[in-house]
């Protein structure tokens, strides 16, 4: 039976051999990494951490890029009875400072000398580390290279054959395996506990509603420090799945159509970046192209419309569709590498039009809703049993209730087993026993979740009107000129918004529109750039009810940034702080 991560490695050495269980770039091209060499390394890297003085319930933090030998530490850290802490390789010194001293780490991985400068910066406030491992690069004084932890472990296998399997057999589905800290939309990062059965629970739960097996191949490129990511990654061992790494954030559309994935998981950003580029690249060209493509998206959104109210498909349709999807539909599938069975997105809402757009191509996105706490999947919707502008439903095993002011609680195997070191935080998460998610939703009339916004995001107008920013803010990423936005409003007299334009797109169109500028700041402030930017916002919000509407806006000139903590390390807009520092210009829009 498998109970815990160390024995989801153990399966997979023993049922799951191939000579391509990970492809990571290396000199232009994706280079395999085999079963048995992976095996190995998580064997050699154990035993080598073990010599090294780390024992079971010790703490080791992982600064590093994605890749095969991310995962190698971590499995190797779990399976010999060690917590894996994940770090955003993106955060502050200051801020992996208070991730390590926190979590109480003894160890630290970081993956290269460029990351290892913020360490540097930080090493003398770091008391209780005590060993430094460097994965690749020439190693400075007082660190300890891989490839050095490894020698030692092989050799302690040769010596002690039956050790690692022993120890990894010993591990029991409640110990503790991974401390990740939240992204802290407010507040200071808590290290949510995990435990090895809170991750195996979620795995084997989807495993029996998603078919992903070994034939599979998975783009990874969302951080590993996300849980997301990381519960993927051993589902994917679990069934022996390919994982391709991509090279960057920046390099996923290329690496798609290298990689030729069957999986991808993302968030939302990805989804409605890939769907801006589309447009972008229509409106640009010739006027037929783009005739062909409004009409191809009009069939598009026609067939979508009946196929998810599991209609009939008429003749007519269905020749219309088939035509759209060789001269349209087909080419944009080719930018994914041509393989893909469903992307899977999590970690924010997806807005019901990109959803749409991607099923009209035969690229079903199954969306689902999770946390950090809950290891990380609550609810999702499935290839067979899905609803666009839902989360799903409810795992099998877990439970959820809704507070009376619509609070999502959970009860579940895979509920965390608490905040790290903070009792006073982990009690408050919780009331009789259920987890209190701060999301606010309900569960509609066929048993799919909706969920309506953060508990704490909530806006009351003066004129007691509720008003959920997050779907407004979805419907408007879906705009092409639009790369972010936070809508406001609490307690004033109607609802605005602090608006980040695709700088590109908006300098395209004052070109055509002839408008001058010398400065991005000069161009967001021109009444016309006011005046079109209003025009895409009242277009894709003609649905909303008067209160909600946005009456008035700030063009900014930057988007937020991670640095200044006005967003976290996964992309979410750290809202109080964006409205206390952009307070000034938000109050001038209530000034009559």
């Amino acid at each position: 039976m498998i109970d815990t991560l160390s024995k989801i490695f153990l399966n997979l050495d023993k049922n799951h051999q191939k000579e391509a269980l990970m492809l990571a770039k290396k000199n232009g091209q994706y280079l395999p990494v085999s079963t048995a060499e992976f095996a190995r390394r998580v064997r050699n890297i154990s035993s080598g951490l073990k010599v090294a003085g780390l024992n079971k319930g010790d703490k080791l933090v992982i600064l590093s890029e994605n890749g095969p030998e991310w995962v190698m530490v971590d499995v190797a850290t779990v399976s010999g009875g060690g917590v894996t802490v994940p770090v955003y390789t993106n955060l502050a010194p200051d801020q992996i400072k208070y991730i390590i001293n926190d979590s109480q780490a003894r160890f630290l991985v970081c993956s290269n000398l460029k990351l290892w400068q913020k360490i540097t910066s930080i090493r003398h406030e770091l008391p209780l580390v005590e060993k430094y491992i460097l994965m690749e690069g020439n190693v400075p004084d007082g660190v300890v290279g891989l490839a050095e932890v490894e020698k030692i472990g092989e050799q302690y296998n040769l010596d002690h054959p039956a050790d690692f399997d022993r120890a990894a057999l010993s591990i029991l589905p409640d110990d503790l395996a991974t401390i990740i800290y939240t992204s802290g939309t407010t507040g200071t990062p808590k290290g949510a506990m995990l435990s090895h059965y809170n991750l195996v629970n979620n795995i084997q739960t989807l495993r029996s509603l998603v078919d992903f097996n070994s034939g599979d191949t998975a783009l990874s490129f969302l951080p590993l420090s996300h849980v997301l990511e990381r519960m993927c990654t051993f589902a994917w061992l679990y069934v022996g799945a390919t994982i391709a790494y991509a090279e960057s954030v920046e390099t996923v559309a290329d690496n798609l159509v290298e990689a030729r994935p069957t999986i991808m998981v993302s968030v939302p950003r990805f989804f409605d970046k890939f769907y801006a580029a589309v447009v972008d690249s229509v409106l640009g060209s010739p006027n037929l192209q783009r005739r062909i493509f409004f009409w191809a998206l009009k069939v598009g959104r026609k067939y979508v419309q009946v196929k998810t109210s599991h209609g009939q498909l008429p003749a007519w349709l269905k020749v219309r569709y088939q035509l759209a999807y060789r001269l349209v539909f087909s080419k944009i599938v080719e930018r994914t590498g041509g393989r893909v069975r469903f992307f899977v997105s999590g970690g924010a809402p997806l807005a019901r039009e990109i959803a749409e757009f991607f099923y009209a191509m035969g690229i079903l996105i199954i969306e689902g809703y999770g946390l950090t706490e809950t290891s990380p999947v609550i609810s999702l919707n499935t290839v067979s049993d899905f609803k666009f502008g839902t989360v799903g439903k409810v795992l099998p095993g877990e439970e959820v209730k809704f507070a009376p002011d619509g609070e999502i609680l959970v009860h579940g195997p895979n509920v965390m087993k608490g905040y790290f070191n903070k009792e006073t935080l982990t009690e408050e998460a919780f009331e009789d026993g259920w987890f209190k998610t701060g999301d606010v939703g309900y569960l509609d009339q066929d048993g799919f979740v909706v969920i309506t916004d953060r508990k704490k995001d909530i806006i009351v107008t003066s004129g007691g009107k509720n008003v959920a920013p997050q779907p407004i803010e979805n419907a408007l990423m879906a705009s092409p000129y639009i790369a972010n936005v936070v809508v406001t409003g609490d307690r004033r007299k109607f609802v605005s918004a602090l608006i980040v334009p695709d700088l590109e797109k908006t300098k395209k169109y004052a070109a055509e529109h002839n408008l001058t500028f010398s400065t991005e700041k000069e161009l967001v402030e021109k009444p016309e750039i006011y005046n079109f930017f209003m025009q895409e916002i009242n277009r894709l919000t003609s649905h909303l009810a008067s209160y909600e509407k946005i009456k008035k806006i700030v063009i900014l000139d930057r988007d937020f940034e991670i640095e200044t903590g006005e967003m976290t390390p996964t992309l979410k807009v750290r809202r109080k702080v964006i409205e206390e520092k952009y307070k000034p210009l938000i109050d001038r829009l209530y000034v009559d």
